[in-house]
């Protein structure tokens, strides 16, 4: 286990997560926020409008009270020091201060009221944006590039989703429900005191908050590089645990779970680290604002003291200068923590924004149309040049055709650049060079969507959603009936293993597809595409994971699917391709060969001796 540390801790690079934040200013992540709220703005003025209400009723509570101790103190109030019969006095104190204590009551349960009637009103404006956010990321990550998400860490980036639609929940919460109102109670105390006493008392309650809050925000800066590393440090061992475990196999294929439990280890002990140093501050900070508070504390109520003892002022004023500091003081012990809350929750909004920001590499033209024509969908690759790095060139001056109706293979090495071919016509890349055309349009020229839905692909590598057989096969087709599923399954020559099995159609596939063997997903992959019956198919090895009696079989289903069909076949396997109307020859790039089976088994060269050597092998 120690070993495996070692590794770990010498491989373990800095933590970095999808979406890094540009350096966006909070103030410009807070603009970002508004227009996904201003469609719930009579909300947010009714939240608004209860929140003032609510305030209103707690500032009121201490002034009722001082009424309350004056009239009950002898010689101040109503309720006379001497002189006065027992039953008198007695009438007097029932009078008077019941409806004063009724008024407290009321009073109390206002505060309560607006909040909650504060909080209600307001719920459905802070879950709406948090969904209507959380969407458009979801929807944005699905335009971006095929380039993006195989640089992606998944794990890491679902985090920053998960923690930016809560932090949209909490910057709310905390501004609307914390910030605002204590600012509001703060501006009508300070009012009070000036109109009530003089002015020392307003330099000593603003002084204090002025140096407690400058005292606040300066700690918390200092301390937010802290949270923001355990941030950092929790989603990468977020996407350590996650990686390890969507590759389960392979991890234990090679007995490497004590390895990974290292790894994984050795991010958990950055973030314990981090998270230490993350509470030693906030408890520093703590410390420096119960300082400033006990002394902000002792100063008033020494100098209410003085005035009581001088005659200027009554025991009831006495008390409710102590419950304005109390109510003053107990949210802003909160300052700190709502600070660096809303902080925190500004550094994972902008991280989703950031997400939301990154720019698409392959974008539909302004004003793009769908693509038409589909009757006749000739494919046409015009001196084609791409390369995923400027580096490293993988097309070089590609052309061909694919007539409507016809097939045409592709074959070659590993490396060669066919699968390269289907992603470009997917046009998950576009080209650095050269045209792509579907019945005459530059696929560049039309919407992304209309292109994907006139073409069907069954990839080399299949990976199902962890749902039902079902509900994959259905995925070709959403909203097929179940009848359509099963015949394509029947096409696919997997309906009997389906119906083999104890829960036949509802049967779950496991993550990934794992629960199923190589050929059953890519038997699977078929159905599904066969189901969405598009006009134009790519067989990328399709039947690469199938025994030959299997292959065979399907075989005949793909070139029954493909007649009429414009069709690309890339494979290694030569002799699934003798029927295609013409076959390219690809090495690094470049088409070396071109034509028909029996032509190029005729000119004697490469495809002649890729035959010759996998018909030796098959001997």
């Amino acid at each position: 286990m120690r070993r495996a540390g070692e590794l770990a801790s010498a491989s373990l690079p800095t933590p970095v997560t999808a979406g890094q934040p540009r350096g966006r200013t909070d103030w410009a992540t807070l603009t970002r926020l508004v227009p996904y709220l201003w469609q719930y703005r009579w909300r947010v003025l009714f939240a608004l409008a209860f929140m003032i209400g609510a305030k209103l009723a707690n500032v009121s509570v201490p002034l009722l009270l001082k009424q309350l101790i004056d009239v009950m103190t002898p010689g101040q109030g109503r309720v006379p020091a001497s002189g006065v019969d027992t039953a008198t006095a007695g009438a007097m104190v029932l009078a008077v201060p019941v409806g004063l204590l009724v008024g407290y009551g009321l009073l109390r349960l206002s505060t309560s009221l607006f909040t909650e009637l504060r909080e209600l009103v307001f719920a459905k404006a802070t879950h709406g944006a948090a969904r209507s956010i959380a969407l458009r990321t979801f929807e944005h990550l699905h335009e971006l590039s095929l380039r993006f998400h195989l640089e992606r860490q998944t794990g890491g980036m679902t985090r920053d989703i998960e923690r930016g639609v809560r932090g949209i929940e909490s910057l709310i919460s905390y501004s609307l429900y914390s910030v605002v109102p204590t600012l509001i109670e703060v501006t009508l105390v300070l009012g009070i005191l000036a109109f009530k006493f003089d002015m020392l008392f307003v330099w000593i309650t603003a002084a204090a908050l002025a140096f407690y809050i400058v005292f606040t925000i300066t700690v918390t800066e200092w301390r937010t590089k802290f949270r923001r590393e355990a941030n950092e440090f929790d989603s990468a061992a977020h996407t350590r645990a996650v990686d390890s475990l969507l590759n389960y196999e392979t991890v234990k294929y090679f007995n490497n779970e004590a390895f990974e439990a290292g790894r994984y280890d050795e991010s958990l002990e950055r973030l314990r680290r981090s998270r230490l140093k993350s509470q030693t501050t906030l408890s520093m900070l703590n410390t420096g604002q119960q300082l400033i508070i006990a002394l902000a504390l002792v100063a008033m109520l020494w100098r209410a003291t003085q005035g009581v003892v001088e005659g200027r002022m009554t025991l009831g004023d006495l008390v409710m200068i102590n419950a304005f500091m109390i109510q003053l003081y107990i949210p802003l012990n909160f300052l700190g923590v709502l600070y660096r809350e809303i902080k925190q929750s500004l550094t994972d909004l902008d991280k989703m924004f950031a997400l939301m920001d990154r720019d698409r590499e392959v974008a539909d033209a302004p004003g793009a149309q769908p693509l038409t024509g589909l009757a006749q969908p000739t494919v046409r690759f015009e001196h084609v040049t791409f390369a995923y790095e400027p580096a490293r060139v993988i097309l070089h001056d590609v052309s061909f055709e694919i007539p409507a109706g016809k097939t045409v293979a592709v074959v070659g090495p590993s490396g060669s650049g066919k699968s390269t071919l289907a992603r470009l016509l997917f046009r998950f890349y576009d080209v650095q060079q050269g045209h792509i055309t579907i019945a005459g349009q530059d696929i560049r020229a039309v919407t992304q969507s209309s292109v994907r839905h006139a073409i069907g692909i069954v990839p080399q590598d299949t990976v199902l959603f962890n749902d039902t057989v079902e509900y994959n096969i259905a995925y070709g087709r959403p909203g097929a009936s179940r009848a359509e599923v099963e015949e394509a399954a029947r096409q696919a020559r997997i309906h009997g293993f389906i119906e083999s099995t104890p829960r036949g159609y509802q049967t779950m596939v496991g993550e990934r597809g794992l629960k199923l063997s190589g050929g059953e997903k890519q038997r699977v992959a078929i159905a599904r595409t066969l189901l969405k019956d598009p006009p134009i198919m790519i067989f990328d090895e399709a039947t690469s994971a199938l025994d030959s009696a299997n292959e065979r079989a399907i075989q005949a289903e793909l070139r029954s699917a493909a007649q009429n069909k414009t069709a690309l076949v890339i494979a290694h396997r030569l002799s699934t391709v003798v029927d295609a109307h013409e076959i390219l020859v690809m090495d690094t790039g470049h088409i070396v060969e071109r034509g028909t089976h029996g032509q190029l088994l005729a000119r004697g060269g490469r495809y002649a001796a890729m035959w010759a050597l996998q018909q030796q092998a098959e001997d």
